[in-house]
């Protein structure tokens, strides 16, 4: 098998590296998506419970000990929940784009490999073509079939290995990808869950202050 590879030229190197790294990636974003909540264990449905009875230091404890990426946002939300909605929402998005990124670290890499394989195979049978065009040359024009078969395969040989690195490369890309993705949902799900317990409990507030003022406004006309 070695030596069947070894006709393919200097570029099997590179492209028997890229997937020995690709297959690493892959695995290993695939272990790490696969041993985290997103969402913990009743997070959303508890720190909302939380804020809704305007429990704020329980929901901030439950937030701050919980180890997954929807507990890192809750954090950092509860820490700026008496700001200004926009703020808000500001610290919302920022740590939401921050954990989908730590995520979605490596796949650009995976990506990136699944683009240069098949490249690195049409490179190495360029230069396996012009090598045989260069032994027809030096040989006069005077060549067989076979020999001249013979080269043609040996330099094709490269873009095969490509491409047989870079399809199942794309495919790995594709499904971490789409994991990601729902990974992304389910924290968006997660921040909206948290803007409506904020919002319930604020637009409590101004309905009570409105009724106050009313009441004032009639007691001294």
């Amino acid at each position: 098998m070695f030596d069947f590879l070894a006709k393919g030229g200097v570029l099997v190197g590179p492209i028997l590296l890229c997937s020995v790294v690709a297959l690493a990636l892959f695995l290993e974003r695939l272990v790490r998506l696969s041993r985290v909540k997103i969402r913990g264990n009743g997070l959303v449905s508890g720190i909302s419970t939380h804020l809704r009875n305007g429990e704020d230091h329980q929901a901030y404890e439950v937030a701050s000990r919980d180890t997954s990426p929807m507990g890192r946002i809750f954090t950092q939300a509860m820490e700026v929940k008496n700001q200004d909605r926009e703020t808000l929402e500001a610290v919302l998005v920022h740590a939401t784009e921050a954990e989908t990124r730590n995520l979605s670290r490596y796949l650009q890499a995976l990506a990136t490999i699944g683009n240069i394989a098949p490249l690195l195979g049409l490179l190495g049978t360029v230069l396996g073509m012009i090598k045989a065009f260069m032994v027809i040359q030096e040989m006069g024009g005077k060549v067989n079939a076979a020999v001249l078969a013979g080269g043609i395969w040996e330099a094709m040989l490269t873009t095969a290995l490509g491409l047989a690195v870079a399809l199942p490369t794309m495919v790995a890309h594709s499904y971490l990808v789409a994991r990601v993705d729902r990974y992304e949902a389910q924290l968006q799900d997660g921040t909206v869950t948290f803007l409506k317990s904020i919002g319930f409990r604020i637009h409590g507030h101004v309905h009570t202050g409105k009724a106050h003022t009313h009441t004032h406004t009639h007691a001294h006309p």
